[in-house]
């Protein structure tokens, strides 16, 4: 694990203007370190948004950078705030590894969301039962009390389309998403249909890239896009491991994997004919139920 967890979208901005400030005025790192009573790379830390920033210290670095701009300088101490705000899953933070909440903070503030995934159905569009028993075969080691309060925080997930400014989210299934059996034939069923139900494009896409396509820009692996409103704010991309996450937020990792997507979706069927597709494979696990 990181020995500093990721920042979040808020102390990501702060430390991008603290910069801007700093360099603006002239002020080398060292100097703003003393001022706060820390060192360098306490500097650097901040600044990178991976660490966060108190009151007295913002303050002490406004008055060093000569910052007068009143509403600058409430909007930034308000930033610094809300950076130390804790998420909806700190409840869950005994049973969380930190890079999952670092998934969750990136998630949370996110205004789009593009997804690919060729072997399950992503978190976010899991019924129950599908969440059930994938988390039970991840987490081999859990108990039932510790499976039922993940498949929880996974169901919480979900309630950020329930927002008043929900994320426009897209996802990019391969068709063995559709035939890999989790859970038996009812549970896929039912999973398959939910992909149907929630599909309400351009909010909420669902396509699918069929067998017939061959090859395409997904073959590497999944992988999540997030991007955020504000130009201030970095898009990260999202890979997962087998025992970790990465997390890119350069531009050209960025820039190509956004291409990745783009290609993804022009291979993809359009989303009638995904749907077709999708309640096609779910009528035929009814039949086995």
């Amino acid at each position: 694990m990181p020995s500093h967890p990721r920042p979040t979208v808020r102390r990501r901005r702060l430390g991008s203007e603290l910069r801007r400030l700093r360099e603006a005025s002239g002020v080398s790192a060292e100097a703003a370190a003393e001022r706060i009573g820390g060192d360098k790379s306490k500097i650097s830390r901040q600044e990178n948004g991976r660490q966060g920033v108190s009151k007295l210290e913002i303050e002490a670095l406004f008055t060093l950078y000569g910052v007068e701009d009143k509403r600058l300088m409430t909007a930034l101490v308000t930033l610094a705030r809300e950076g130390r705000r804790k998420g909806w899953w700190a409840q869950y933070s005994d049973i969380l590894e930190d890079r999952f909440q670092e998934r969750l903070a990136i998630e949370s503030d996110a205004a789009h969301i593009h997804v690919f995934q060729p072997h399950l159905v992503p978190g976010l569009l899991q019924t129950e039962e599908y969440a059930t028993e994938s988390i039970r075969n991840v987490e081999k080691s859990e108990t039932e009390d510790g499976v039922h309060s993940l498949v929880s925080v996974r169901m919480g997930r979900q309630e950020i389309f329930a927002r008043e400014n929900p994320p426009q989210y897209v996802c990019i299934l391969d068709e063995a998403v559709l035939r890999r059996e989790v859970g038996g034939p009812e549970v896929m069923a039912a999973q398959l249909q939910k992909l149907v139900d929630v599909d309400n494009p351009p909010k909420l896409t669902v396509q699918l890239i069929p067998f017939g396509q061959g090859w395409h820009a997904g073959l590497d692996g999944a992988f999540s896009l997030y991007k955020y409103p504000d130009p201030m704010d970095l898009d990260v991309v999202n890979l997962d491991y087998l025992d970790g996450a990465l997390y890119l937020e350069e531009n050209g990792s960025v820039e190509r994997y956004q291409l990745a997507f783009d290609e993804l979706r022009t291979a993809a069927l359009p989303s009638r004919q995904s749907r077709d597709l999708i309640l096609q494979a779910a009528r035929d696990f009814k039949k086995r139920t």
